[in-house]
């Protein structure tokens, strides 16, 4: 993985929480677009990317209840990740539940939602 490798915790601290969950969610909706067999490469690379996003996320939070929830909220990710074959459905809710984490993330719902429709 090289994109977000020289990204330290340092420099993903400056992001407030808004913009990092809002980051993330930017590459839990490239792999929105990859659920087809011949796309399980790139997904898993974008899962990769969301996972490092997220850990630098869990590293550079002070409070331990929204940190349990980040890590809860990874093992949904470190599933997807793991699984053979695309999971659509699980995928847009795990997309849906990274969005409620902030009031700001919670406005793209509408939008995510017309986007499945």
């Amino acid at each position: 993985m090289t994109q977000h490798a020289s990204l330290t915790p340092e420099r993903w601290a400056r992001f407030g929480l808004d913009q990092q969950i809002l980051m993330i969610a930017n590459e839990m909706k490239r792999a929105s677009a990859l659920m087809a067999p011949a796309d399980r490469d790139s997904r898993a690379r974008t899962y990769e990317r969301v996972l490092r996003l997220l850990d630098l996320t869990v590293a550079t939070q002070s409070k331990p209840t929204l940190r349990r929830e980040l890590l809860r909220w990874r093992d949904l990710v470190a599933a997807l990740y793991v699984a053979q074959d695309a999971e659509p459905r699980a995928h847009d809710e795990a997309f849906r539940c990274l969005l409620r984490f902030t009031p700001e993330a919670s406005r793209q719902l509408p939008s995510l939602e017309s986007s499945v429709l």
